[in-house]
C-alpha cells in the first residue's frame, strides 16, 4: 500500500469513526458553565475561608502607568512639580476641556467658579472656586495629585482619568484660570479689541 493510499484510508476511518462517537465534538459548554466563586463568598479551599484573594506582594495593576514620578505622581522627592511633564498643545487642551466638562464642571461649574446646580445643593461643604486664590497659586503637581487622590469630599478620579487625561485636565484648568483673570491690558491687541467689544 502506498503512503498516499494509507493517509486517505486513515482519514476516511477517522471521519466515519467521528460520526459514531470515536472522536466526539469538544464540549465547549464546560467553559461557559464552569464552577467559580462570586465576590465575598466563603471558599473552604483556603485557610482564611475567603474567595477574594490578595494579589501577590509586588503585583502592579496592568493599567498602571509606570515611569517618572513627575509624570505619574505629580511630585518628586516630596515636592510638587512646577511644570507639566506632558507637552501642552491644542490637542491636550481640547482633551482637558472634554474631561473637565465631564468630571469637574458638575460641581465646580463650567467656568471653574464653584457655581453649579450640583454645588447649590451641597450643604455640608461647597466646592471651591478653581479660578481664584488659593487654587490659582497651586503648582500643577498639586492639582494633579488632588485629581489623583481626591481632597476633602472630592473623591479620587484616578480610575476614571488615566495619567495623561489628568495632566490634560490640569492644563485646561490653567487655561481656564488665565481666561478668568487675565488683565485686559496684557491681552494681545486683537484679543483685547474683541474682549472690549464684548464688554460694551
Amino acid at each position: 500500500m502506498s503512503w498516499t493510499a494509507y493517509l486517505v484510508g486513515s482519514a476516511a476511518i477517522l471521519v466515519a469513526g467521528g460520526s459514531c462517537g470515536v472522536l466526539p465534538e469538544p464540549d465547549l459548554e464546560r467553559m461557559i458553565s464552569q464552577r467559580n466563586y462570586r465576590p465575598f463568598v466563603s471558599a473552604p479551599y483556603f485557610a482564611d475561608d475567603r474567595a477574594m484573594r490578595q494579589p501577590p506582594e509586588g503585583t502592579i495593576d496592568r493599567q498602571r502607568v509606570i515611569g517618572r514620578p513627575a509624570l505619574t505622581d505629580g511630585a518628586v522627592a516630596g515636592q510638587y512639580v512646577t511644570a507639566s511633564p506632558v507637552p501642552v498643545d491644542r490637542a491636550l487642551l481640547e482633551r482637558g476641556e472634554n474631561r473637565f466638562d465631564i468630571f469637574c464642571a458638575a460641581c465646580h461649574g463650567q467656568l471653574g467658579s464653584g457655581i453649579s446646580e450640583v454645588a447649590r445643593h451641597m450643604e455640608l461643604r461647597k466646592p471651591p472656586s478653581l479660578v481664584e486664590d488659593p487654587v490659582t497659586a497651586f503648582p500643577p503637581g498639586r492639582l494633579f495629585r488632588v485629581i489623583s487622590l481626591g481632597y476633602g469630599l472630592m473623591p479620587s478620579y484616578a480610575a476614571e482619568l488615566p495619567v495623561r487625561d489628568r495632566w490634560a485636565t490640569v492644563a485646561y484648568l490653567r487655561a481656564l484660570q488665565l481666561s478668568q483673570s487675565a488683565p485686559l491690558a496684557k491681552l494681545p491687541p486683537d484679543v483685547r479689541a474683541e474682549a472690549e467689544r464684548a464688554l460694551r
